[in-house]
């Protein structure tokens, strides 16, 4: 694969800047869908809009009847207030792009100028631009309006900066790399009482607690201890003023590991001390536990793939075959439950008060890994290509 340019670098680079100073939430990308779309058609690329929602789709198209590879950027920003001063700053109050999707979006633009300008293809790469990524599913949106077989995609590869991991360095594993995300949502009930008569009610606060408290051996008595997994309880809501014992709490928190079994084993465990601790208080609890993401499970060839082109972009030394998965969630699993793929992480580079971690109102994307980034999805994708004529 060719290198990209200085020239082109910086127009990449004012591209990320752009749309960082724009962002847009989950299923509302309409700029950046069309700032997208209109890069692609300026490359001279086919280019189909509105799949999924906001989702964009361009086609590098080579030799008809080769195989076709998928490569996916997420577009969406977060509810967040941007800290600090930097000039491209957002420019929408209360949203920001602070995981860096700005970034993939600017990396996937940047491979499809590499693969456009590129040799022939023995087949087809297929880029996608997916919304909605930040909790609101837009891979299986995409999928439900047939992404996959509308365009034929037979593989797919996908890339996640990490801030805290040194610059321009890549880490991938077979296997899952990403853990499964579900949500709780726990209503506890009794009558209520006057604060002087507890006895007259079951109480709701009490109960709260000890689910609370419960939930927490979950992971440190109730797991393989191997399996890294997390239950937390993020909210906690009860009561309006000092005298009264309220009829209500409302928990919320998140569940989420690195194996399936231990996910139903999560569930199951969550529903029972649910109820245990219904009994034990006099209280009647009511459990949503909603099934989010599942794990993102790489195929072994392909995180083998991604682990050889990431070596001869990067440098073997910058390239970590088997790094450790984390407790991270990501809707590109659903695209791995259906296809064979590969999604890596590549470092974003340290944490500094400047360049915080992600989903932080510090963060910031770097732009030196604009070009490592995307020579590595365009040069995966044409080795994929190159291994399904084997």
């Amino acid at each position: 694969m060719p290198t990209l340019s200085d020239e082109a670098l910086s127009r990449l680079r004012g591209i990320r800047r752009d749309i960082h100073a724009h962002p847009e939430l989950a299923f509302a990308e309409v700029r950046t869908a069309a700032l997208v779309a209109g890069r692609l058609r300026d490359l001279g690329l086919e280019v189909t809009e509105g799949i999924g929602g906001t989702g964009v789709v361009g086609v590098v198209r080579g030799r008809a009847g080769g195989p076709v590879i998928g490569l996916r950027a997420d577009m969406d920003a977060l509810p967040i207030v941007e800290a600090g001063d930097r000039p491209y700053r957002s420019t929408v109050e209360g949203v920001m792009h602070a995981c860096g999707h700005d970034g993939h979006v600017t990396m996937l633009l940047g491979a499809a100028e590499l693969l456009a300008a590129g040799p022939a293809l023995d087949g087809t790469v297929v880029l996608v631009f997916q919304p909605a990524e930040e909790g609101a599913a837009g891979a299986p949106a995409m999928i439900d309006d047939g992404v996959l077989e509308r365009f034929g995609i037979q593989e797919i590869y996908g890339i996640h900066n990490i801030p805290g991991i040194a610059e321009g360095h890549f880490g991938v594993r077979p296997g899952v790399q990403l853990a499964s995300f579900d949500d709780l949502d726990i209503t506890v009930s009794a009558a209520g009482a006057h604060a002087m008569a507890p006895h007259a009610t079951g109480d709701v606060i009490v109960a709260g607690s000890a689910l609370v408290t419960a939930l927490q051996t979950i992971v440190s008595r109730r797991l393989d201890p191997l399996v890294p997994a997390v239950v937390s309880i993020t909210q906690f809501t009860a009561g309006e003023t000092n005298n009264v014992l309220p009829t209500t709490a409302r928990l919320r928190g998140t569940a989420r590991c690195l194996s399936a079994q231990a996910r139903d084993r999560i569930e199951e465990l969550v529903t029972g001390m649910c109820a245990s601790v219904a009994a034990a208080h006099g209280v009647t609890i009511d459990l949503r536990y909603e099934r989010r993401y599942p794990c993102t499970v790489n195929d072994p060839d392909c995180a083998a793939r991604a682990a050889r082109v990431a070596a001869e972009v990067a440098g073997a030394s910058r390239v970590d075959p088997r790094t450790p998965g984390i407790l991270a969630a990501e809707d590109f699993s659903f695209f791995l439950e259906r296809i064979p793929g590969a999604y890596a992480f590549l470092g974003n580079g340290p944490i500094t008060p400047d360049r915080g971690p992600v989903h932080n109102d510090s963060y910031d994307f770097n732009d030196d890994i604009i070009g490592v980034g995307a020579e590595y999805l365009a040069a995966v994708a044409v080795a994929a290509i190159a291994d399904r004529h084997l």
